[in-house]
């Protein structure tokens, strides 16, 4: 029987971006043993995953090294991990994944060619190497060519995420208690990211939210993240007199957005989650490419406007024209778009 283990630690946004090279491999190797190393959020979603037989979550970044739990946890994982009959995919393709990958003593340690690595110091740790790609392709394009090591060649994007009609049911009660009815189109206004870079000022949601209250008798949800976004949040509540979500769990988060109509947001996991559940998605996106992270499908759009120094990632920026160039009118736009194709 053939064994494996896929290695994508984080983030959630990369790790709903694998799910098409587990479905693959799943399709293709029906009976074999699938385990997935991640870190302890990603195990939320990947519970969520039918066909995965075990997840090893790595609990590390909970204790400073330094620390004799860390290497409790450590010495844990190893063993949890090392199987010399596995193949080891590392879809990360980081120093400390790779290192992962040489730790479970797998025979066949696959990972991206060292053009593809964001630390190219990590093909150190593998006896295979998939051929140089392009950066500009899709990130699930990318994680898929990966398993031409297996002479697997998928083009398809199958999301193998199911959401416990428990997790459906309770959004629902949630939403009927601040005003939702199920005839209403249900749209998530994202307001958040991880990078300030990724973050559309909120002068700019509030007038996007005041042209589609013009346009059509709709409710739209706020949805945060951190207390930061919930603070801001609750900021464009007062200027709009638009409901904030209450507070939810990851899975219920996704559960929300399989409800929704549409969900317009930047660059982050919400976004990768809604392109997964088929939930219609207008991408707000300043230093990342659309085209390497962006939604995929034919009914989703992108607010992007191409300048001299765009792609740059960074996560700090001093003037952040490539964000200020997008225009609430624009944005609304892109939604009455989605909605009018969906009447």
């Amino acid at each position: 029987m053939h064994q494996f283990l896929i290695i994508r630690l984080s983030s959630l946004g990369d790790i709903i971006h694998t799910l098409p090279a587990f479905s693959s491999l799943r399709k293709n190797f029906p009976h074999s043993k699938i385990t997935w190393l991640t870190e302890e959020k990603g195990k939320d979603i990947l519970d969520l995953v039918p066909g995965l037989d075990k997840i090893i979550p790595s609990l590390l970044k909970k204790w400073p090294w330094t620390s004799k739990k860390f290497w409790n946890e450590f010495f844990h994982l190893k063993e949890s991990i090392q199987n010399k009959d596995q193949t080891v995919l590392d879809f990360q393709g980081l120093l400390k994944s790779g290192f992962m990958a040489s730790l479970s003593r797998g025979s066949r340690r696959v990972g991206f060619h060292r053009k593809n690595l964001k630390e190219p110091s990590a093909s150190l740790f593998y006896n295979f190497q998939g051929n140089p790609m392009p950066e500009g392709i899709h990130v699930i394009e990318k994680n898929l060519r990966l398993l031409s090591f297996l002479d697997i060649h998928e083009t398809k994007y199958d999301f193998p995420l199911q959401i416990p009609e428990r997790f459906s049911e309770s959004i629902k009660e949630k939403l009927k208690r601040i005003g939702y009815e199920p005839s209403q189109k249900l749209i998530l206004l994202n307001i958040g990211a991880a990078w300030e870079t990724k973050r559309w000022f909120p002068e700019k949601w509030i007038e996007l939210i005041h042209l589609l209250k013009k346009k059509k008798q709709l409710f739209f949800l706020i949805l945060w993240g951190d207390e930061r976004e919930r603070s801001l949040a609750y900021h464009i509540h007062q200027k709009t007199d638009i409901s904030v979500a209450p507070y939810l769990t990851l899975k219920g988060t996704l559960a929300l957005i399989k409800e929704s109509s549409l969900l317009v947001s930047g660059d982050t996991f919400a976004l990768q989650a809604a392109s997964a559940l088929s939930c219609p998605v207008v991408g707000i996106f300043g230093p990342t490419n659309p085209r390497r992270n962006g939604p995929f499908r034919p009914w989703d759009k992108v607010a992007f406007h191409e300048l001299p120094c765009s792609y740059c990632y960074k996560r700090s920026c001093s003037n952040l024209e490539c964000l200020r160039r997008i225009q609430p009118e624009e944005v609304s736009f892109l939604c009455d778009q989605i909605l009018e194709n969906e009447e």
